[in-house]
């Protein structure tokens, strides 16, 4: 069975017993206190929704490679000016695949498998975990595009399920 056909399969099994089609479009679940905006990495082995406690409807949640904040910026405009949030939370995590590659080794990789050049990008790995999400706080703070809001940064760790806020 191809991957589309078995999302298919579990799609009509989660449909059959949906009921939150009525959410609200904004973020809820902190109000009135604050909605609330999650930057995290796409590993597989991290489920933002389940690290933190949430559930449809109750945060925006904005993934990206290493969950990198420069690259969530845009979608973090339209979460607060578009949605009401009012805090940010950003989640990286140990084991991060970001850690493991320069963009030059990745630059090199594409040009040589795919004859395409992209030395203008930036793929934005890291070689220091608590490092990475200090900047991606700072980011934030310092970019005149996001609001004053509360901005915490945590690191996930993949082996015991645990998150660390980092200062």
């Amino acid at each position: 069975m191809s991957v589309a056909a078995q999302f298919e399969a579990a799609n009509e099994s989660y449909a059959a017993s949906f009921t939150k089609g009525d959410l609200p479009l904004p973020p809820g679940r902190y109000l009135p206190i604050a909605k609330v905006a999650v930057v995290a990495c796409m590993d597989a082995r991290l489920d933002p929704a389940k690290v933190l406690g949430l559930e449809e409807g109750d945060a925006h949640v904005i993934r990206n490679a290493g969950g990198r904040t420069i690259e969530a910026l845009r979608s973090i405009v339209i979460s607060q000016q578009l949605l009401g949030t009012r805090e940010i939370a950003i989640v990286h995590h140990t084991d991060c695949g970001m850690l493991t590659f320069s963009d030059q080794d990745l630059r090199s990789k594409v040009r040589r498998e795919l004859a395409e050049d992209v030395d203008h990008f930036a793929f934005l790995p890291f070689s220091d975990l608590k490092e990475s999400v200090k900047d991606d706080v700072q980011i934030l703070k310092k970019s005149p595009l996001v609001l004053d809001v509360p901005i915490t940064g945590y690191i996930y760790d993949v082996k015991t399920g645990k998150i660390d806020r980092v200062e």
